[in-house]
């Protein structure tokens, strides 16, 4: 069973899914895409981002949101946005739970984020700063839930 399941919701640069797949490789996770996605798979960006680890990353496409909630039926699920009033290490992650950031552009969309508001969690930054590149967000989160996991 993956430590973590890391979601990239549709998407669109694939440096980001390559270098997210290679964070879930190291921590023992599960990278899945939610289509539509700005890129092909094997497009050699991912690869090139990913480098010669792709091969070994757990990873999985799915069709759209319902899809995902059926292969992730039962897990505890946390969504990433700049919105949320909760901070990301006020979270108590457990194994398995399941980490949701948005498309680079658009972010998560506004009804999934009202209807799970309660897992909303942000990273705090500047307000000098629009956001953070998606890779990095997925690297912040991964880590911290991984350091959690190892003081248990």
């Amino acid at each position: 069973m993956p430590v973590l399941h890391v979601v990239l919701y549709q998407p669109e640069i694939p440096y980001n899914a390559g270098n997210a797949g290679r964070t879930c490789l190291a921590i023992g996770g599960k990278l899945w895409l939610v289509r539509p996605l700005g890129f092909q798979l094997d497009d050699r960006h991912v690869r090139r981002a990913g480098m010669d680890y792709w091969q070994h990353v757990q990873h999985q496409v799915v069709e759209d949101w319902p899809s995902l909630l059926d292969c992730l039926a039962g897990r505890r699920f946390w969504y990433l946005t700049k919105t949320a009033a909760r901070v990301y290490t006020e979270a108590r992650f457990e194994k398995g739970d399941v980490l949701v950031f948005g498309s680079e552009s658009q972010g998560l969309p506004p009804a999934m984020l009202a209807e799970n508001a309660d897992h909303c969690l942000r990273i705090p930054t500047s307000a000098k700063v629009r956001s953070l590149n998606l890779a990095v967000c997925v690297g912040i989160v991964a880590y911290e839930a991984v350091r959690q996991l190892a003081e248990r």
